[in-house]
């Protein structure tokens, strides 16, 4: 049983390591962004939009952005490392996901959050209000892109 397990290592170990390896950059708006995510959790921020908690953020820190949904350079999610404090947008999307036996579906036709946390190739945790979770207060809730069936997801880079 050991050399098995010993093998499988050997095997998955690179492929984990290479989507990683090149995802070790900082971003200090991102960072910003994020510490002004955690001072905001449970709370409203302006009238409790979805769009409000980027709003803020982005001016807070002064990133360059239209002011409308363009919230930086936007990214190859597929190509590119996500990193906590990016901004997601969602527009027509629909997830559909199993958790201890019960099928979940979800609908964004038009939504904005912050990317929180990077577990892993396409799988975060977003921060956002405006949602079935937690209402009108900032919180977080988990997206695996694997479990989008439909829409379109843009991921922004802020930007000086």
């Amino acid at each position: 049983m050991k050399s098995i397990l010993f093998l499988l290592s050997i095997v998955f170990l690179p492929t984990l390591f290479s989507l990683t390896k090149d995802c070790n950059e900082t971003f200090p708006l991102n960072q910003q962004i994020i510490e002004f995510v955690n001072s905001k959790m449970n709370k409203k921020v302006g009238k409790g939009e979805c769009w409000d908690l980027a709003n803020e953020a982005l001016n807070l820190v002064q990133a360059k952005w239209d002011g409308k949904l363009q919230y930086g350079r936007i990214l190859d999610y597929k190509k590119e490392c996500i990193y906590p404090g990016d901004i997601i947008q969602f527009e027509k999307v629909k997830v559909k996901y199993t958790e201890n036996k019960i099928t979940y579906q979800e609908a964004m036709p038009h939504h904005t959050a912050i990317i929180y946390e990077v577990k892993g190739t396409g799988d975060y945790v977003l921060a956002h209000q405006n949602t079935a979770y937690t209402g009108r207060k900032v919180g977080k809730s988990a997206l695996n892109l694997m479990n989008v069936t439909g829409g379109k997801i843009n991921i922004y880079r802020p930007e000086k």
